[in-house]
């Protein structure tokens, strides 16, 4: 409890954390690692092989410090669940899965409504590494697949966006979203001819604009 307690007294560094997910977000072409870009990091040449393996052990280490914090939690609320540590795309990532004993339903309390929570949890997560490490990090938490699924409702959401802005050459607005949220919206239209987005406002209001292309 005291772990829990501490972190969320440390509001005055979650400016930090919460500069991470922007950073993610601005101006989505420019976007400096692809979530879904799957064996991007294979394309790197021999001679940068043991400073890739040295960062790739950094990164690891990120994830075993936030499993750790999570599975703390865990423990605290008495939640049962697996957790996986990952690095995926050069980036950390911990997983949280129903542990077969019918869990997976108390585990949706940890994603909340549209994924609440879960931004929570990552943000405590990121502040845990960032106590043990010192740097900023960039880890992604997730629980009971939930980003998988929400990944696919904004790709049709993203698509039908865009088959609005191509019918009736108009901007569409889209609903405020997370920074995750809006990266996955960003990396669909940039794979569709004819439209652009742009994410506008501040958060909590933070809000993607899909538009004709210039």
């Amino acid at each position: 409890m005291t772990d829990t307690t501490s972190d969320l007294d440390a509001r005055s560094t979650e400016s930090d954390a919460e500069a991470l997910d922007q950073e993610d977000d601005l101006d989505s072409a420019e976007d400096d690692a692809e979530e879904d870009a799957e064996g991007a990091e294979d394309a790197e040449a021999p001679a940068s092989a043991g400073s890739s393996t040295r960062a790739a052990a950094d990164l690891f280490r990120e994830s075993e410090i936030a499993a750790d914090y999570v599975e703390g939690l865990l423990d605290i609320l008495d939640y049962d669940g697996d957790i996986d540590e990952l690095v995926v795309s050069g980036r950390p990532v911990v997983e949280v899965v129903e542990g077969g004993d019918g869990s997976g339903r108390r585990l949706q309390a940890l994603v909340g409504q549209r994924g609440a929570t879960l931004e929570a949890l990552q943000e405590l997560s990121r502040l845990a590494v960032f106590r043990q490490t010192g740097s900023p990090s960039r880890l992604l938490l997730d629980v009971g697949g939930y980003r998988a699924l929400r990944r696919k409702e904004l790709g049709a959401i993203a698509k039908n966006a865009a088959e609005k802005v191509k019918e009736y050459g108009e901007a569409v607005r889209l609903e405020p979203m997370s920074a995750f949220e809006r990266k996955c919206v960003h990396d669909v239209i940039n794979a569709l001819p004819g439209v652009e987005s742009e994410s506008e406002g501040v958060e909590p209001a933070r809000r993607i604009v899909v538009r004709p292309t210039a």
